[in-house]
């Protein structure tokens, strides 16, 4: 899978790319990662990617030309990305949206800065995203956020297949707890269920904790969540009201 990120500081992504299972991942040919800067497509002398609102305001605004140039020129190389503008604005990235771009042959992330990006830019991109409701300095850091949410779904990335399908929201709820040694540590003690063998009870102890978390920390997901009839009955026991 190919990533391009589209940035004014295209160092910015120099140490990420270089660790861990990204840097392991580039290495073995699974993904490839292109940081284009934007600047490249300019054709002042000072390079200029921003400019002054109208209609007055605070700050500066990236300005439309050197983006669309960009998009056109890598659009025009194979396989045809799909275009991806980070803005406080767009659709809420989560894991179902992680899942969908894992399975396009390429990205190109358009990174903004500054006060924002011209508005007519959004008629040349496939979506808006964005990854929570807070303002960053730019889109660098979502642009990593997207890169290692899609990457570890990419088949080989992860050293186990299906650690990805376990994954916290990877069936809409949170992940239930995870231990390992010592067995004791400053009193607490590793659940004795997660010791019995018994692989049915450690899978429903696991499901009941992942609902009772989900509960506890975030019910707005149970209202998306297919719930089995013993689901219900435990977290009723714990205390939730169905409302639907």
């Amino acid at each position: 899978m190919l990533f391009d990120i589209l940035t004014i500081f295209p160092n910015f992504f120099d140490s990420a790319l270089k660790e861990g299972l990204l840097a392991k991942a580039i290495q073995k040919g699974l993904l490839q990662v292109r940081t284009i800067n934007l600047r490249d497509f300019t054709y002042d002398r000072h390079n200029t990617v921003d400019d002054r609102p109208y209609g007055g305001g605070e700050g500066m605004v990236m300005k439309p030309e050197p983006i669309y140039e960009a998009i056109q020129y890598l659009k025009g190389t194979s396989p045809t990305p799909h275009v991806v503008l980070l803005s406080p604005k767009g659709r809420l990235f989560q894991q179902g949206m992680a899942h969908d771009l894992s399975v396009k042959p390429r990205l190109l992330i358009i990174c903004g800065r500054y006060e924002g990006i011209d508005e007519r830019v959004s008629a040349f991109v496939n979506d808006e995203v964005s990854i929570g409701d807070y303002v960053l300095f730019g889109g660098e850091a979502a642009a990593l956020v997207i890169l290692e949410a899609v990457a570890r779904l990419i088949p080989g990335v992860l050293g186990c297949e299906t650690s990805s399908q376990r994954d916290s929201f990877s069936d809409g709820l949170l992940e239930s707890p995870c231990y390992t040694r010592p067995y004791e540590f400053l009193g607490q003690k590793v659940p004795d269920v997660l010791l019995s063998g018994d692989h049915a009870r450690i899978a429903r102890w696991k499901r009941e904790q992942s609902l009772l978390i989900t509960m506890e920390r975030r019910p707005d997901l149970l209202k998306k969540v297919e719930l089995s009839e013993e689901d219900k009955g435990f977290l009723a026991m714990k205390g939730w009201i169905c409302d639907t």
